[in-house]
């Protein structure tokens, strides 16, 4: 079952590659804890019993069920350093599918979650707290964060009002970093620019164009349907395009901006990115942030070369990871958080029921099934 949920604070408080990805894996599995991988424990408890997914065939075009596999295991006793951490919402990112091809079979599906401590051994994670955590797709997770060498789980900041604690997987988390970090600091938007956002009703394009609209920018969207585009549109952009049904995309595009745009912040890639390139206004700025129009693709489709635009319109285009600002992580929460009381930024979630439909989520939110940000209730 899926629900929708939106709202702003005002109404709440009134009632790559192989070769990079394998980089990026080992760096992270070396800071997972120690019960994330599939491998049974020595020394179960009988009284805590963990289900998770597992990632069991390699993905191959769209993902389906026979890519995962449901699995459980016991898990052992606290030791000193110890928490345990229930699973009580669980984000399900696009990013997931391009990682996980750098990953073996039988490994688990990576991902945060937000969790409940129920039991520890460790007095900054103390019974009760609610936690942010790189956990995966699981229900149950015993974590000693001194372990760990990144990735470090974090106790979510009190949230006002009647603020879901899910929003630490969306907007006041590293979809909300992503958006924050990517577009200030490499786009530096000004007051009275043009900003394109491709992807622009998801988790992480839905708030690139409200911080723009913040700094003054005026701010066109690209989305997948109808409804999309009536909700970007409500929560602030200027002008949208529904890309599945127009039949002139790039005129479409001009109209929106007779003037050219000064920034595009990038979620898709393919044949929209190229049409976006010929339409940037001298010494503009592109933040790249994903590639989701080829994630599924047995092959890329074939684009012009960018280069000789970049050259002669002086362009400025950079790839990143949001785990470049580790260390101004809370930086970004506590900006975003701030917006949302100011009644600046406004959210969305599609949430699905059930630990058991976490696959399900994850496949209808790489077909474009979400608006806002996806992610499971446990």
């Amino acid at each position: 079952m899926i629900r929708v949920h939106s709202a702003t604070i005002s109404s709440l408080l009134k009632q790559s590659h192989h070769i990079m990805l394998s980089s990026i894996v080992r760096r992270r599995l070396s800071s997972s804890c120690s019960l994330l991988s599939s491998t049974k424990s020595s020394s179960p408890s009988s009284s805590v019993l963990a289900r998770k997914w597992i990632y069991a065939k390699t993905f191959k075009g769209e993902p389906s069920q026979q890519n995962f596999r449901l699995e459980s295991e016991n898990l052992p006793a606290l030791k000193d350093g110890d928490f345990l951490a229930k699973a009580e919402f669980i984000s399900v990112d696009p990013y997931m599918r391009p990682y996980m091809m750098a990953y073996p079979e039988g490994s688990l599906m990576i991902g945060g979650q937000i969790s409940k401590v129920v039991e520890s051994k460790n007095p900054a994670f103390p019974v009760g707290a609610t936690v942010f955590g790189q956990f995966g797709w699981r229900t149950h997770t015993v974590c000693n964060p001194s372990k760990l060498e990144r990735d470090f789980p974090y106790v979510l900041p009190e949230l006002p009002g009647s603020l879901p604690t899910s929003l630490g997987l969306g907007v006041l988390g590293m979809p909300g970093n992503t958006a924050y970090f990517g577009l200030l600091e490499l786009c530096s938007p000004k007051k009275g620019e043009t900003v394109l956002v491709s992807g622009a009703a998801g988790a992480v394009g839905s708030l690139v164009g409200q911080i723009a609209k913040i700094q003054g920018c005026r701010v066109v969207g690209l989305a997948g349907s109808d409804e999309k585009c009536r909700w970007l549109k409500e929560i602030g952009f200027d002008e949208t395009i529904n890309y599945k049904t127009t039949a002139d995309l790039y005129g479409d595009m001009k109209k929106a901006a007779p003037k050219g745009f000064d920034v595009y912040f990038d979620n898709v890639g393919g044949r929209t990115s190229e049409l976006a390139i010929k339409l940037m206004n001298l010494y503009g700025r592109i933040a790249v942030c994903g590639t989701i129009s080829n994630y599924n693709s047995t092959s890329i489709d074939k684009v012009t070369d960018p280069l000789r635009m970049m050259v002669f319109k002086q362009l400025k285009m950079e790839g990143f990871l949001v785990w470049r600002w580790n260390d101004r992580w809370m930086e970004g929460i506590e900006a975003n958080l701030k917006w949302i009381k100011d009644g600046k930024l406004k959210w969305q979630e599609t949430v699905t029921e059930g630990f058991e439909n976490t696959p399900e989520a994850f496949m209808d939110m790489l077909k474009g099934g979400n608006v806002g940000k996806a992610v499971v209730k446990v």
